[in-house]
This record gives structure tokens, C-alpha cells and sequence, in this order.
């Protein structure tokens, strides 16, 4: 058995400055038997075969009178390298073919690469069983290994492989959800104190914060691998409303007002009002894939019904130097239930969020008549 590798690994050795690197493709996991060759030149030849039975079959490739032939095939694809405009390029030949009934190696794949000074490589796999991996390092010393290796289009398969089985079991599927954004305040219309002068409601953008949790899960339509599915779940969101400057938010006498503060000591800090809310979304989601099964563009839009379920004011201030932090509960003449329009859109792994609330915040004749809308980044979506 060495006296027929040998040679094969010689040739090898004396190809310059040439990296040879043959490639084997994957040996099944009941590998037992190892043959480890150590040659003169400090490099290791590594034979890995599944059993006895394999390892005697190897015989029959007549590998003494295929190094010849192997030296005129690398050659052939080390021109080919040179004068390629990429950086790989594969060749295939078929000795059996060429020369029927001397039982040779059905196919030869020889794969050169471009690459800098010293660590060029050839890739060289006999049919589709047996390889070797030759490299070169920076002292010129050569080293063998025919176990695991593999080529790059071999271990992108078998990753689109795991990915594609993965796609297909998930007909349905929970993703945990958070988002982090903003609220504004749309089609505001006119606004009358308790007093009767008209006002206009000014947020404070970064103040006015929204944070929503969910768990959603996502059926797919129309069988396996479709892009489209139905997503339904509970979320938990939280709205901040901070107004400008020093007025605060005040329930009296039925109503929920924006008043000015008239101490002139009292320098607010923060003056906002929060509310949090249970909401069921509605949606239909579009997920595409690459040609490799990984997630590309995302988009899904519907509507939300939700229920207020608590709300607060917090003030913070100054009062002749000292700090105070105020925190009342109370209804704020808010409507408890709301609904409206949401939806996403994203490209891999980054989306983003919109949400519409088409009834008014406060309940009519009782508050601002304004509407909300939240926006920012949907953070992580986990499967």
C-alpha cells in the first residue's frame, strides 16, 4: 500500500514552489483506522479510511501509473490559473474515460488558487471518496492530511443544508421581540384649557420614549418555504409623554389638562406622562431568503387592538436648590381601549418598526385631541 502512494506524494514534494492541496470530501463519523507516514522532509501523510475493507480497495486506483498523469494535469491547471481573471479555478478530468478497462480514478478535480507569495495551493480530489490536503509553509516545509478536509463549495452546501432543514421545520415559530423608539403627537387639533386659551401640546422628542415587548408567533402560508405568513401575539408596550418646558400634565374636574407652572421657583426637569398597555398585532409578514437560505428582506404590516392597562405622571424639580420627584396614579381621562395600524421593514438584521394609533389618546371633550404615532428600531427579534 505505501509502495503505491508513495510516488504520488513524491511528485508532490517536488513542485517547486507550488502548494498542492488535494481535498477530500466528508468521512463518514464510524472512521476508525488511521495511517499516519512520516517522510525524510519532516512532512506527515495521514490516511484516514472507514475500515480494513477500504482501506485494501485502494489498490485498485493504480495510483503508481496515475502520477504521471497527475503531473500533466496540475500542470495544465496551474497555466490556467495564471492567465484566469478570477482567483479560483477548477478543472475536472476523467482518466478512467480516457483510458476504459484499467480500472483509474472515474474523475480528477484540480482547484488553483491565487494567492500571495509562498502559499499558493492546488486542490486535488480523486472521485468523490479519497483526498489529500498538501500544504506548504513560510520555511517551504509540506505537510499531508486526508481527513476532513474539504472544499469551500462543499462546506457552503452542507451549511445551505442545515439552514434549508431548518426553514423547513419551522412551519410555525415564537420570536421574542423588542423595540425601542419614539412617540409623537398627530392630527393635533385645536386645544382649549380649562380656561378657555387655546394651546398646543409640545413634546419632548427624546423624553417621549416607547418600549414594546412581545412574543410572537409566526404560521407560515401556503406550505414550506413560502415567504408569507400570519403573525399573531401579545405585547406589552410602554409610552412616555414629556411636555416642553415647565408645564406639567393636571387631572381636575373631568378633564386632563397641559397647565403652566406660575411658581417661579419650581424648575421641572422632567413632567411627563406614561402609560402601559397590553396589544394583539395582526400581520402579514414577507421573508425572503438568499440563494444560501439566510434571511434577507423583511416586511409585514396589519393592525393592533390593545387595553390601557395603567397610567402615571412622574414630575422631577427644583425648588431653591432642592430636588423633588412627584408619582401620581390615575385614569388621566385616557381611553382604555385603542387600536390602529403597525408594521415593519428590514433588510437581514436590521428593522425597523411603525405604529398608528387611529383612535384619539385622551377621551373626547376630556383631553388633547390628538393621535399617536411610535417609531424607531425593532433591537432583536429571536426565533
Amino acid at each position: 500500500m505505501q509502495r503505491a502512494f508513495l510516488p504520488f506524494f513524491l511528485l508532490m514534494l517536488v513542485g517547486g514552489s507550488t502548494v498542492a492541496r488535494a481535498t477530500a470530501l466528508t468521512v463518514p463519523a464510524t472512521v476508525k483506522d488511521t495511517i499516519v507516514v512520516r517522510l525524510p522532509n519532516r512532512a506527515t501523510l495521514t490516511l484516514t479510511v472507514r475500515d480494513a475493507a477500504q482501506l485494501r480497495q485502494m489498490k485498485n486506483y493504480h495510483l503508481d501509473s496515475l502520477t504521471s498523469r497527475l503531473a500533466s494535469y496540475i500542470a495544465q491547471a496551474e497555466t490556467a490559473a495564471k492567465t484566469a481573471s478570477t482567483e479560483q479555478v477548477t478543472m475536472e478530468f476523467y482518466p478512467d474515460k480516457d483510458q476504459p478497462g484499467k480500472n483509474l480514478p472515474e474523475q480528477v478535480r484540480i482547484t488553483t488558487h491565487k494567492k500571495a507569495a509562498n502559499t499558493n495551493r492546488v486542490d486535488v480530489m480523486l472521485n468523490k471518496a479519497f483526498g489529500v490536503e498538501v500544504s506548504t509553509d513560510e520555511k517551504g516545509v509540506k505537510s499531508y492530511n486526508t481527513a476532513n478536509a474539504k472544499t469551500q463549495e462543499q462546506r457552503q452546501a452542507h451549511r445551505d443544508s442545515v439552514r434549508m432543514k431548518a426553514l423547513d421545520r419551522k412551519s410555525v415559530s415564537t420570536s421574542l421581540v423588542l423595540d425601542l423608539g419614539l412617540n409623537a403627537f398627530v392630527n393635533q387639533k385645536q386645544y382649549y384649557t380649562a380656561s378657555g386659551q387655546p394651546e398646543a401640546v409640545e413634546l419632548r422628542p427624546e423624553g417621549s420614549r416607547y418600549v414594546n415587548i412581545g412574543f410572537i408567533t409566526n404560521a407560515r402560508l401556503f406550505g414550506k418555504r413560502s415567504p408569507v405568513s400570519f403573525s399573531i401575539g401579545p405585547e406589552f408596550a410602554f409610552n412616555n409623554y414629556m411636555l416642553n418646558g415647565n408645564d406639567k400634565w393636571v387631572s381636575a374636574n373631568g378633564r386632563t389638562d397641559v397647565v403652566r407652572e406660575t411658581d417661579s421657583r419650581r424648575q421641572f426637569q422632567k413632567t411627563k406622562l406614561a402609560t402601559s398597555s397590553i396589544n394583539v398585532p395582526l400581520m402579514l409578514r414577507l421573508q425572503l431568503h438568499d440563494t444560501h437560505y439566510k434571511p434577507t428582506f423583511i416586511l409585514s404590516a396589519g393592525g393592533f387592538a390593545g387595553y390601557r392597562l395603567s397610567a402615571w405622571t412622574k414630575l422631577k424639580y427644583t425648588t431653591d436648590g432642592t430636588t423633588y420627584k412627584d408619582k401620581n396614579h390615575d385614569t388621566y381621562n385616557l381611553e382604555n381601549f385603542q387600536y390602529g395600524l403597525q408594521g415593519t421593514i428590514g433588510y437581514r438584521g436590521l428593522e425597523f418598526f411603525g405604529k398608528y394609533n387611529m383612535n384619539s389618546l385622551f377621551k373626547t371633550g376630556a383631553g388633547p385631541d390628538t393621535q399617536v404615532l411610535s417609531f424607531g428600531l425593532r433591537v432583536f427579534g429571536i426565533d
